[in-house]
């Protein structure tokens, strides 16, 4: 009889409470703290909130002390409450995840039923069912509000839980996000590096092709003025070959025209003695004889000395052939001889720079290979950090995972009957 009185007293303040709730319920929220932190429940809910175990099995503890209140007595509810209870249980569906269980709620089920047409009209006759469930869920639901110490306790640890997992990934990512910035600031770093490296020797060759080009241009001046000289002397040359020359012809053309002015006085005597030696010839014949023999000697002379003239000439220029002749091999050779030098300077220069580019091509690619190594072990560096922290964060992740498995298991052995 006492457990009839209990069980009766209980069923009725758990009416009462219930009556109560679904006026509220239907009248609207009132502010205050714990509807507030029902409907943040609610919204989280809705979204795929991660919950424990533990505040699965909450809701019928809550039920439970919620219509024990009056009564020391710890009684159970009747057969309707344990039927409640056990749809309640089986309405909620848990996903295992790596981390937490995932839980969804009665009304999100709901709401996927009656947002899908073809759930929809494949069960038409479950509607009635679904919308008393519904609401028999949210009227349960108004229960979460009242929450133990236990229950409180429970979602704070699950929260900081949950914070040391974002604080754990967070971390990683500033980790990831620091390494890439360290590899990204000491590519910039050897990047300038190399091309303060390449701009160094660009400046070293351009100097060295200045300076050759300057020793170049200057043997160039050199040479022109070599054979600038050589053509001028060679000028000086003919033409003093040409006057010493010319002045022997004028002194054997000037003794020719003496020793012809001799003959031909001595020829006209000679004549003049042969006329006064013929008395009987009359003496304009002498005059026109003696005239006729002038004409030949002096024809016969300017014949000699036109023949002179012409002979002179020829060995004149045949001479000064000769001497140009000479003076060009000579200056041919000079030439050469330049050209030659001009060539092995330039040879010379080629030979310096090819060296120079050599040099600055085996600097640079020891440089590119230190840059290479430098960054390839920054990057190992980094890699094996980011190993070690990854393998740390799972050890920690495992052990933690192994402490909720055990703290779950032994509570699960305290809730054996």
């Amino acid at each position: 009889r006492t457990k009839d009185a209990v069980r009766e007293l209980d069923n009725l303040q758990y009416r009462k409470m219930k009556k109560l709730l679904f006026q509220e319920a239907h009248n609207g929220p009132a502010v205050e703290a714990q509807e507030e932190e029902e409907e943040q429940d609610h919204g989280v809910g809705r979204t795929g909130t991660v919950n424990s175990v533990g505040s699965n099995q909450s809701i019928p503890s809550m039920s439970i002390s919620a219509s024990s209140q009056s009564s020391s007595v710890n009684s159970l509810p009747d057969a309707s409450d344990d039927k409640s209870e056990l749809d309640m249980m089986e309405g909620d569906h848990t996903v295992m995840s790596n981390s937490s269980v995932i839980h969804l709620k009665p009304e999100e089920e709901n709401y996927r039923e009656e947002g899908d047409p073809r759930t929809r009209a494949s069960d038409p006759q479950s509607s009635p069912q679904v919308s008393r469930h519904k609401s028999h869920y949210r009227n349960r639901e108004h229960f979460a509000t009242i929450r133990t110490a236990s229950l409180v306790t429970r979602q704070m640890q699950e929260h900081e839980q949950d914070s040391e997992l974002r604080e754990q990934m967070s971390g990683y990512k500033r980790m990831r996000r620091q390494h890439q910035k360290q590899l990204m600031t000491l590519e910039n770093k050897l990047k300038a590096e190399m091309d303060e490296h390449r701009l160094r020797l660009d400046k070293d060759l351009e100097t060295q092709r200045n300076n050759f080009a300057a020793e170049m241009e200057k043997l160039i001046k050199k040479h022109q003025a070599a054979m600038e000289k050589e053509a001028k002397v060679m000028a000086n040359e003919e033409k003093k070959f040409q006057q010493h020359i010319q002045a022997q012809q004028k002194k054997e053309l000037n003794s020719f025209l003496e020793s012809q002015k001799r003959g031909y006085k001595l020829r006209k005597e000679q004549l003049k003695e042969e006329l006064n030696e013929n008395q009987s010839t009359p003496k304009k014949e002498k005059r026109e004889w003696l005239s006729k023999q002038e004409e030949n000697i002096q024809h016969f002379q300017a014949e000699e000395e036109a023949n002179l003239l012409r002979r002179q000439r020829q060995y004149l220029e045949l001479e000064c052939r000769r001497f140009k002749r000479r003076m060009l091999l000579g200056r041919h050779n000079l030439e050469q001889d330049l050209v030659r030098e001009e060539l092995n300077k330039r040879q010379t220069q080629k030979d310096l720079e090819h060296a120079m580019l050599l040099r600055q091509h085996e600097s640079m690619q020891e440089l590119e290979f230190r840059h290479l190594n430098t960054i390839q072990k920054m990057r190992c560096e980094l890699i094996r950090l980011q190993h070690q922290t990854e393998l740390t964060n799972q050890l920690e992740y495992n052990k933690r995972r192994e402490r909720e498995l055990r703290r779950k298991h032994v509570m699960e052995v305290r809730q054996q009957p």
